[in-house]
């Protein structure tokens, strides 16, 4: 993952994984190909309880050691010792491992394994309020891990109020002393810290959502890819027999597990959004939700920000994200099922503002124009050479800002502008189209490593709903 620990000796030590299934094989039995393994201590992923070493990702690999018959031996160190063998080890294997932009193209990936949503946290007697990233900023202090896959992450958004801690522990106790402000973690690994120092889960408050995590085994580039793939096989074996899902109940405290496809859509309406029943439902999901049907496919859609699942789409593989734009700048990004609708994306400005936009040119000239982060038009715009732009993640804080006149005008598309007015106790009399910025095909998305057998079944599913009618049924159901 991500962490650097203080172990109770400077000096690495190894600890034996279930040392009589390893002994139990004979020199002829045992696997072809030997293998390093890595961790470090960080409950209750992979720790050390009584000697030995436990938790979510052990118990996995356990599993696989023992099918594959491979001895094993795991090496506990601090992250950052760990992280940087197993690049320099030409048969490491580090986990549990985050996958990113920063890290995807320095290992072998199989997985994941765990999902875990991290999270803005402050004490419980804070008063801070965050909206959005850029609110982060600008607080004193942040605590933060040496080399985690989070600093990179916030480092590479532009933050620089970093205090940095020793540890999980450490961090939270600052925290709840006031010594920072905000510290970044999942809930799972705050629950345990918060334990091993004696307070609850309760005395911390999530504030902000920053990103989900996937974590996998991390292999070194020299290791063969068909050692790889038969982790992999074996992790998608514990996935669909219910092995992971017990595993993750033990050590987690969750079914919540990440499944062979992980599915992500946004709040989105009339296309994709949670209803106030709390299912995610509309045009979009019922679509996909139809060609899943189709294709003996079972797996959760989760209601997400958008710049979270695209760049979980961009970093990872066999990840689908829903509705989404088909734009020269994302054509080689991505791979493509569609086209499943048509939107038209125009440049908003409050009725009666008197703003008159007639050109590209004239929208650069407005003192500001609203953006979402990562949709295709902030995108588009971004490239157009826009720097009056004004992004956030929520399209309805944006909406506000523009009813709010902090802004001159909003970027939206017409199928879901409307929607999100309503939500905000306004409706389209209370805007003007001032311009129209282009017309674009929306589709289902995958990232650009999954199988393309996958994105295959799942045209071919998508071409037979239109040719049988239900996409046209369900097409009434959502704009008649």
């Amino acid at each position: 993952m991500k962490k650097s620990i203080l172990l109770y000796s400077a000096v690495a030590f190894a600890l034996i994984l279930l040392l009589t299934q390893c002994m139990k094989w004979t020199k002829e039995d045992t696997y072809d190909f030997d293998l390093q393994f890595l961790t470090e201590d960080y409950k209750p992923l992979n720790y050390v309880e009584n000697s030995a070493i436990t938790g979510l990702a052990p118990a996995v690999l356990a599993g696989i050691v023992d099918q594959l018959s491979i001895p094993c031996y795991v090496n506990v160190l601090p992250w950052n010792t760990a992280y940087a063998l197993a690049q320099k080890s030409d048969n490491a294997v580090l986990f549990s491992t985050i996958m990113n932009a920063e890290r995807k193209d320095l290992f072998k990936w199989a997985g994941p394994i765990i999902s875990l949503d991290c999270m803005f946290y402050a004490s419980s007697q804070s008063n801070i309020a965050l909206s959005s990233l850029d609110d982060a900023k600008k607080v004193a202090k942040i605590g933060i891990l040496k080399d985690y896959a989070i600093e990179q992450y916030l480092t590479a958004k532009g933050f620089t109020n970093f205090s940095y801690c020793a540890d999980d522990n450490d961090a939270f106790d600052q925290l709840l002393k006031g010594q920072i402000d905000l510290f970044p973690a999942d809930r799972i690994t705050a629950g345990a810290a918060l334990t091993e120092l004696g307070k609850s889960i309760y005395s911390v408050t999530p504030k902000l959502t920053i990103k989900t995590d996937l974590m996998y085994f991390a292999f070194n580039k020299n290791v063969p890819d068909r050692v790889v793939s038969d982790f992999q096989k074996i992790i998608d074996q514990y996935k669909t027999d219910g092995t992971l899902k017990t595993l993750t109940q033990q050590f987690l405290g969750t079914s919540d597990f990440p499944g062979i496809l992980q599915i992500y859509t946004e709040q989105y309406p009339p296309l994709t959004y949670r209803n106030n029943s709390g299912e995610i439902t509309g045009f979009g999901t019922d679509i996909v939700s139809e060609v899943m049907k189709r294709n003996q496919v079972f797996e959760d859609i989760k209601l997400t920000s958008w710049n979270n699942g695209y760049e979980l789409a961009l970093d990872n593989p066999n990840v689908c994200l829903f509705t989404m734009d088909r734009t020269a700048i994302r054509e080689n990004l991505f791979q493509w099922v569609g086209p499943i609708g048509t939107n038209t994306t125009w440049f908003y400005t409050k009725a009666g503002s008197g703003i008159t936009i007639t050109s590209l040119e004239d929208a650069k000239n407005l003192a500001s124009v609203g953006t979402v982060t990562s949709w295709f038009s902030d995108q588009y715009l971004k490239d157009q050479g826009f720097t009056n732009l004004v992004s956030n993640v929520d399209p309805a804080a944006m909406a506000k800002k523009l009813m709010d006149g902090e802004i001159d005008a909003f970027v939206c598309t017409s199928v879901t502008f409307p929607s999100i007015l309503m939500e905000l106790g306004y409706g389209t009399a209370d805007v003007t189209q001032a311009f129209s910025l282009m017309s674009s095909d929306y589709y289902i998305a995958f990232s650009k490593s999954t199988s393309a057998t996958i994105v295959n079944q799942w045209q071919t599913a998508l071409d037979a709903v239109k040719t049988d009618g239900t996409y046209d049924a369900i097409s009434q159901k959502w704009f008649h």
